[in-house]
């Protein structure tokens, strides 16, 4: 298949797609779709980037108002642009990472066509890929899908089992502690937005519950470096998927709690409970009866959970130490960390009565909604089955998944690599040895039964 050598710029943003012809359609305008298309840029192939929104959406709408990057400025390498700010060992925040991604955009004139929303991709008889968009239906020789994997926010269904006059929350849809009614909060998750959603109102002196999952956390510093740059040291972050024994699994391992706010600290859970804060094993139920009213009730794993997250934290220590030794390098000696606090007792049930809860932020996650490709790319769980991007349908291809390739898959550090070899791929044509993927965790694609969509917020 021949690719042509004419860019989409001279073509920005029709009001009608209908009918229009590309050589490579890119499905999405975050980071991903953008390293994509300045790829393709530079090949001088024809190509088009659809965004269902505006460029930046994501971290301008679905971000909270103190959120700022987890890893340090200097790993934000988008094709050919790097950061170049006055801080490379800070953590952009929320209004500087959009300016930084709407920058990247305008730096190559990325043919994106914003306020456009991709509805089907389908075969035509003669192979070509169509795309059925809000603005009419393209074709396309090839697609590169780079919707990411944070898409539709997930809320489980024991939700709908709590009082009418309590404010719910997905933490995507959280801005600020003024936003909330008075009065206690129940946050539940402690991934990474859990966490820092919580420490966000216990700074800002609300009473927080807080249900503790099973996800590990890491320090932020270690003897006189960020630990992401000790890991970067070890060849963490450019290890392949691959590689691992549980390759499937890593994929969807939640990542390591930490914060880049205030210039970058822990997240203790345990000096959060020293201080005032409430925590609970992972939410389980919630039960109703007219004469004790509603009940919470936790999994008694709370002292497991903590016990786990500080594990994980002081491997990744033993790891650096064993990297210091082996190369002889001179870094300053840090004690280890030691407990500040350990739960008395698991909670196993709270009445919602006795609290003065009035709020809940269900930092639960995200699923993928792929059910507008209708194309057989996915295993029996409905995830794109693929090897580096590339599935078994010839010209379709996926860019932005966790774990891709490398951990950068996907964030403003590491999607450069995977977008390039995409466009390799692209430009070489499809004669590739395709292994699909599967096996993937059950809990990673809840059922239908268990989990439903934010309710609208007003």
């Amino acid at each position: 298949m021949a690719l042509s050598a004419k860019t989409s710029t001279e073509e920005r943003a029709p009001d009608d797609l209908e009918g229009m012809n590309c050589s490579v359609a890119v499905v999405g305008g975050g980071q991903a779709g953008l390293s994509m298309s300045y790829h393709l840029t530079q090949r001088g192939i024809d190509h088009v980037v659809l965004e269902r929104d505006r460029i930046g959406r994501e971290w301008r709408e679905r971000r909270w108002d103190s959120f700022c990057l987890v890893t340090p400025n200097w790993q934000c390498q988008l094709p050919d642009f790097p950061y170049t700010g006055h801080d490379p060992d800070g953590f952009m925040a929320r209004d500087e990472i959009v300016r930084y991604i709407e920058d990247y955009a305008e730096s190559f004139s990325s043919p994106v066509i914003e306020g456009v929303e991709a509805t089907r991709s389908c075969h035509d008889r003669r192979g070509r890929y169509l795309v059925g968009t809000s603005r009419g239906e393209l074709i396309a020789e090839q697609v590169v899908l780079a919707t990411g994997p944070y898409q539709v926010p997930l809320i489980p269904r024991l939700a709908d089992r709590l009082p009418d006059e309590l404010m719910q929350l997905h933490s995507s849809q959280y801005r600020h502690p003024d936003q909330l009614p008075g009065g206690e909060v129940l946050v539940v998750g402690t991934g990474q937005s859990g966490c820092q959603i919580a420490e966000d109102l216990h700074l800002a002196g609300r009473q927080v519950h807080l249900a503790v999952g099973s996800a590990p956390r890491v320090a932020r510093f270690y003897r006189g470096r960020d630990v992401v740059a000790w890991l970067d040291a070890l060849g963490y972050y450019r290890k392949a998927v691959d590689e691992f024994a549980d390759a499937d699994a890593v994929r969807f391992r939640v990542n390591h709690y930490v914060t880049g706010r205030g210039g970058g600290r822990d997240i203790d859970l345990r000096a959060f409970a020293r201080d005032g804060m409430r925590l609970y094993g992972r939410l389980t139920a919630v039960s109703s009866t007219a004469a004790s009213g509603t009940t919470l009730r936790f999994a008694p794993d709370l002292a497991k959970n903590l016990d786990h997250a500080d594990a994980v934290s002081e491997s990744i220590k033993d790891s650096i130490d064993s990297f210091i030794d082996s190369r002889r390098i001179d870094a300053p000696p840090q004690a280890r960390y030691t407990p500040v606090w350990a739960p008395e007792s698991e909670p196993t049930h709270v009445d919602l009565g006795d609290t003065g809860i009035t709020s809940v932020i269900w930092s639960t996650g995200f699923g993928r909604d792929d059910r507008w490709i209708e194309v057989p790319v996915f295993d029996g769980r409905g995830y794109p089955t693929h090897d580096r991007g590339v599935t078994s349908s010839p010209g379709l291809y996926f860019l932005g998944l966790p774990w891709q390739h490398t951990w950068g898959s996907g964030r403003l550090s590491g999607v450069a690599e995977d977008a390039a070899y995409l466009t390799e791929r692209i430009t070489t044509g499809p004669d590739h040895v395709y292994r699909w993927i599967a096996g993937t965790p059950v809990s990673t694609f809840p059922r239908d039964d268990e989990w439903v969509a934010p309710r609208t917020v007003a």
